[in-house]
């Protein structure tokens, strides 16, 4: 992922901050998504395709520890960071007890905040490049040669069946947002695309139904589950 393809999901409510923070990091080069209410954060993460989220703790409505419980719950591997003006010791592990990969106090140097989100970024890149192959089920995948393996027999994927697969992959017994997984392959959560992924969705269930402890669950309204060991 190059530095100019990373999208930040940005939560504050200091919106005269946000702005500035929000400009500052679009200034070299990550796409940000500004959300000022705590209320609608998790939300607008369902909706979007991040790369890395920067949540501030005080917040209206619902504060930033909780927003990054839902999203861990959502997706396992974003790294999070928060900001805060709170500087006490449990503040600081409870933050690290919902899953923060770095806990930032106000005031802060943005280039400081720059180097760590590029740090994490690099960091991220390096552990999702070097796994190609994941075990789901009976199936071995190889992301890279897009191929499905079970008993011997090799299926090969075409390159959406791949990233859509992936995706799935990534987050097994997880819910895989739909808008999400539009926006990243397709570019676009339009009707013709999303009827398009419903198609490839259609072909992979068929690929897997050859390990019956496998299931690709529709949520309707709300996206898919890859769920293993579980009768579909």
């Amino acid at each position: 992922m190059s530095k100019k393809n990373a999208r930040i999901f940005l939560v504050e409510d200091d919106l005269s901050f946000g702005s500035v923070l929000k400009s500052y990091l679009e200034i070299n080069d990550y796409g940000v998504d500004l959300v000022d209410d705590g209320k609608i954060a998790v939300d607008t993460f369902r909706r979007g395709v991040y790369d890395l989220c920067i949540l501030d703790v005080m917040l209206p409505h619902v504060d930033g520890f909780t927003i990054a419980t839902e999203i861990r719950s959502m997706n396992q591997t974003i790294p999070i960071i928060f900001l805060t003006a709170k500087k006490l010791k449990e503040d600081l592990l409870h933050g690290y007890g919902v899953g923060a990969d770095d806990y930032i106090t106000k005031p802060f140097d943005t280039e400081i905040l720059l180097c760590k989100i590029k740090a994490i970024i690099s960091r991220r890149d390096m552990m999702d490049g070097s796994r190609d192959t994941y075990e789901i089920g009976k199936f071995i995948f190889n992301a890279r040669l897009r191929t499905l393996v079970i008993g011997g027999q090799e299926k090969q994927l075409s390159p959406k069946e791949g990233q859509l697969l992936e995706m799935l992959a990534l987050a097994p017994n997880s819910l895989v947002s739909r808008e999400a997984a539009l926006k990243k392959i397709w570019g676009t959560d339009d009707y013709f695309t999303a009827r398009s992924m419903d198609v490839y969705v259609t072909k992979l269930r068929k690929y897997l139904s050859d390990d019956p402890q496998i299931s690709l669950k529709n949520i309707h309204g709300s996206g898919f589950q890859l769920l293993v060991g579980e009768q579909g």
